[in-house]
């Protein structure tokens, strides 16, 4: 039973206070204290803000959150929502209205696919409702769905109907799980519409058709079709001794529409001329997998979509999407749904009959070179005895050389950018994180830190390729370590994925400690937000920055060895500036919350700080206000500005009396890495040499017919005209036509989503 009291909300847009909250915490508040502070707020100029009650919160206080930085939800849409115990999970599947919309189409009794640890599993819904009940701070539950597995794939799990040590009064039940994790086989009325193609279309009279025999493949044409009792008289092309001609009766759900290839009854895989050893062949092939198969016509390429048993089959099959209409579906098999893809590009084949696509495979992966090399075989002596390689980051000069081309970068497919683009950022020509790689770390998570370092980094760098597989190997092993039930699927974030690898998994210590109001605050990224007054139209990364540290209150309180800052935007489709122009410097000196500082007008010992010059039109391309005695008696002096509220400056002993002209060094990160987002699809740009034209652009889906199909090419090259943009005068670059600017130039200034600092100070190699 919901609450019909509340009003509920999803926040959308982390709030600066209180820190804690997270955007994806639900909140709600009563009907009736809203409806009456709307009245008497109604008049007022400020953001409309709302005392509301957050869930899962150890705190029953209330807090004033702004309307914009949230959104509505029906009680049954925040039921939903509440299952999933990630707040950035939460927030994802909040913005993929069409699921949550079809999770409130399933009923009772629907057969539905169900995600288990990497496989799909079939079954029939049993039980939609709360696992755990309602609490005074906390009036909704997550709703759960409980699935009755079919057939072997029963066998897979193994439980009791129980949840949490809780045993359900729903003993039918083999799994519960939330909405995120079912799909219905047949969609319902409420689902996103999908392509009416099946592989039981309905059948006439001289259609080719594809039906099975003994499970064996033949094809014919329909001669007649009798649905009483469920039979099709089909014209055979050939009959059970390959002869041609004759007709034969076979019942209705064994003949398919539209003339598949026939599957081969052997294979023409170069081999050594020994017995093979299928579990080593095919050990690695899984969901996502780039694979080949021979039929009739020759060699096609496709993607496994699903891997599982078929009602008349006793094999382990594939479901292939093909690259071309070869296929004979849109992924129903006997009018049961198993995935979606285009129409005719769906494939039911042996597991067996698949091998891993050699266009993207290195040479020494084919089946004729199984042994491994002389080098390799030492490598792996190397990794086994504990013996860390070490391979310097790829300088600018051996950028061309080693890093430029297709088939350049990481190599990654199904929705991983996210991850190839950080990768590369972090790690490609720059050491600032190398630090990560070699520090000591618990045994349970030593096997991800080897295959980071091992198969990523160290191949990035020597050989300017890392390879699909390698990628999707580190996401099985964080989706197995149980951060995310998706990492082998679904799109991220950059920043939880960085989280995840440096603080739950390698336990890097903090990247940023701030300070606001005498407590230090630790993080690993930092979200730059602006209030409602600023002035900034083509603002730089350092405007930006100050501005944000202004409005929060916030100081650093050291000089962090990377500062990674996400630009302010809302989701990932909405951007508060048509332009950012980078800052290849970022000068923290006046960021700090320790250490002597210069006067920004005449560059003595500055001894007076003064927030409310912020904001002063004179000062309006420069940070925090500090002044030395003598320069803040002048500018305070202005009638404007005597209502001004200066503050004197903490100065480290030693420093006090005379000022030090000129003398105080500036403390500066460089920029070595921009991550940029358009259209769900993450790339990046480096930032490799000194000069304004050393720039290298990485794609790691540069070939558009690849992502359709699901291989991806990746590329890097090079960008100087980014370097042309940067010389420009700001109101030059303002009055530039996103369009028209040439090659990549306009997703790096129109596109940011993160930008990466270093302190040249802490890098390995310089």
């Amino acid at each position: 039973m919901t609450s019909t009291k509340n009003l509920y909300f999803i926040i959308t847009r982390k709030p600066e206070f209180p820190g804690h909250i997270s955007a994806g915490r639900i909140c709600y508040i009563s009907e009736y204290r809203h409806g009456s502070l709307l009245k008497t707020r109604s008049r007022s100029r400020s953001p409309i803000k709302l005392p509301v009650l957050v869930m899962g919160s150890l705190s029953t206080i209330d807090y004033d959150l702004e309307v914009s930085s949230m959104e509505e939800l029906s009680a049954e849409e925040a039921e939903l929502l509440l299952a999933l115990s990630e707040d950035a999970e939460r927030l994802k599947w909040f913005n993929k209205r069409d699921a949550l919309q079809t999770a409130k189409g399933l009923t009772l009794g629907s057969e539905v696919t169900v995600e288990e640890r990497g496989w799909k599993l079939r079954g029939i819904l049993r039980y939609i409702g709360r696992l755990t009940e309602p609490t005074y701070s906390a009036p909704l539950s997550g709703t759960f769905f409980g699935i009755e597995l079919q057939g072997e794939d029963k066998r897979k799990v193994k439980t009791d109907g129980s949840y949490q040590n809780k045993t359900s009064c729903k003993k039918d039940c083999d799994i519960f799980v939330p909405f995120s994790r079912v799909r219905p086989v047949v969609p319902s009325s409420l689902s996103p519409s999908m392509p009416a193609q099946s592989q039981t279309e309905e059948l006439n009279p001289g259609d080719r058709v594809t039906y099975f025999v003994n499970d064996t493949c033949r094809h014919g044409m329909v001669v007649d079709v009798d649905v009483l009792l469920n039979v099709v008289r089909i014209s055979t092309d050939k009959d059970e001794n390959g002869k041609r001609g004759g007709e034969v009766d076979v019942p209705l759900e064994s003949v398919f529409k539209g003339e598949v290839p026939a599957e081969p009854e052997s294979m023409d895989v170069d081999t050594p001329p020994v017995e093979p050893n299928t579990d080593d062949l095919y050990l690695d092939l899984s969901v996502n997998s780039l694979v080949e198969v021979t039929l009739a016509k020759g060699s096609s390429y496709g993607i496994i979509r699903w891997i599982g048993s078929l009602p008349t089959r006793q094999e382990t099959m594939a479901g292939l999407e093909l690259e071309d209409d070869s296929g004979v579906s849109d992924g129903t098999f006997k009018s049961q749904r198993f995935f979606s893809c285009p129409p005719k590009r769906a494939l039911f084949v042996k597991l067996s009959s698949c091998r891993p696509d050699p266009r993207f495979q290195s040479p020494s992966a084919n089946h004729s070179e199984r042994m491994p090399k002389p080098e390799d075989r030492e490598r792996e002596v190397e990794h086994s005895a504990g013996k860390l390689e070490t391979v310097p980051p790829i300088s600018t000069e051996q950028v061309n050389q080693t890093l430029l081309g297709r088939m350049k970068g990481i190599q990654g497919h199904c929705n991983s950018c996210y991850m190839d683009a950080a990768l590369f950022s972090l790690f490609s020509c720059s050491s600032v994180l190398d630090s990560m790689l070699f520090k000591s770390t618990e045994p349970q998570d030593a096997p991800i830190q080897n295959t980071l370092l091992h198969d990523i980094v160290n191949p990035l760098r020597s050989k300017g390729f890392v390879e699909g597989r390698h990628i999707m190997k580190l996401r099985k092993q964080l989706q197995n370590h149980g951060y995310s039930h998706s990492f082998t699927t679904d799109e991220k974030d950059p920043e939880e994925f960085l989280t995840v690898i440096m603080h739950h998994i390698l336990a890097l210590d903090p990247l940023l400690k701030l300070s606001a109001a005498g407590k230090v605050q630790e993080s690993y990224c930092y979200q730059i937000f602006l209030d409602q007054n600023h002035s900034l139209v083509l603002p730089t990364v350092q405007q930006l920055l100050e501005h944000s540290f202004h409005t929060a209150g916030l100081k650093l309180a050291e000089v962090p060895s990377c500062l990674i800052l996400q630009m302010p935007r809302f989701g990932k489709k909405f951007k508060m500036f048509d332009k950012i122009i980078p800052s290849l410097e970022l000068d923290i000196t006046d960021l700090l919350s320790e250490g002597p500082q210069q006067c920004m007008l005449c560059g003595n010992l500055a001894q007076i700080e003064c927030p409310d010059c912020f904001t002063d039109p004179l000062f309006s391309r420069t940070g925090f206000k500090i002044f030395c005695k003598t320069c803040s008696s002048q500018v305070h002096s202005h009638p404007q500005r005597q209502s001004h509220q200066p503050a004197a400056l903490d100065i480290p002993e030693g420093y006090s009396g005379r000022g030090t002209p000129h003398s105080l060094i500036r403390d500066k990160l460089e920029l070595f890495a921009v991550l940029c987002i358009e259209t769900s699809h993450y790339v990046s740009f480096i930032k490799h040499g000194r000069s304004s034209q050393d720039w290298i652009f990485f794609d790691s889906m540069a070939d558009r017919e690849g992502e359709r199909d699901g291989f991806n090419i990746p590329e890097v090259r090079a960008c100087p005209e980014v370097g042309t943009y940067l010389e420009m005068s700001p109101a030059e670059l303002a009055n530039q036509v996103p369009r028209d600017m040439k090659g990549v130039a306009k997703r790096l200034f129109c596109d940011a989503y993160m930008y990466l600092y270093q302190s040249t100070n802490m890098c390995l190699y310089r």
